[in-house]
């Protein structure tokens, strides 16, 4: 007889939703520029610093050392993922574990980039005042003042608006990688993850 048991914790389902729904804002209102925007931005930032504590403090499945695997374990993994013998985990599986890890960090370059783009444009934000100390060395440097600071400005903004785009565009990609993920899981493990991941239970019908 299959027995439910609780895996994920109220705290990581809210985290997973709360990012779903500001990370698709902050995507979609990338181009705008607009308050939304850095809201989202600020938002997931709080919710990734939030998931890096409550992976070493949090209960047993949200930690990290219940997940995070070497990749000769990963590599074991999905070579038996396509034999159809791989090992059932009751939280999240090799392959799982590394795409959080990747999004999670894709996530920090995306809000760090984010946050170094305000600061450039605005003059505001927590990397304001590092931006400004740097302008203003680099415009004491150099003869020309204030249009030399102007084109470096902008040069610098370009560059990490580039990177801020290559990390939106990565996401979106790890974002697609991840839901065919839970199809395939779901399927092989014979489980709803997504209503799991909503009432925080899974189905218990074997050893883990």
């Amino acid at each position: 007889m299959k027995n439910e048991v609780k895996v994920w914790d109220p705290l990581i389902r809210i985290f997973h939703w709360g990012l779903v729904l500001f990370f698709t804002i902050a995507y979609l209102t990338g181009e705008d520029e607009s308050d939304l925007h850095i809201y989202a931005g600020y938002t997931v930032l709080g919710l990734i610093s939030f998931r890096l504590l409550w992976g070493f403090t949090g209960t047993k499945y949200a930690r990290f050392s219940d997940f995070v695997k070497s990749p000769s374990t990963i590599i074991d993994y999905a070579r038996n993922l396509f034999k159809g013998s791989a090992k059932h985990y009751l939280g999240h599986n090799p392959l799982g574990g590394a795409m959080i890890v990747t999004m999670l960090i894709s996530l920090f370059m995306l809000s760090y980039t984010g946050l170094k783009i305000y600061a450039i444009e605005e003059g505001k934000g927590p990397l304001a005042m590092e931006t400004t100390v740097t302008f203003v060395q680099s415009a004491r440097a150099d003869d020309d003042g204030d249009e030399y600071k102007s084109g470096e400005e902008s040069e610098e903004e370009e560059f990490w608006e580039e990177i801020h785009e290559f990390f939106a565009n990565l996401m979106l990609l790890l974002v697609i990688l991840h839901i065919a993920g839970v199809v395939v899981s779901s399927r092989l493990e014979h489980q709803n993850l997504v209503r799991a991941m909503i009432t925080g239970r899974k189905k218990q019908d074997q050893d883990y």
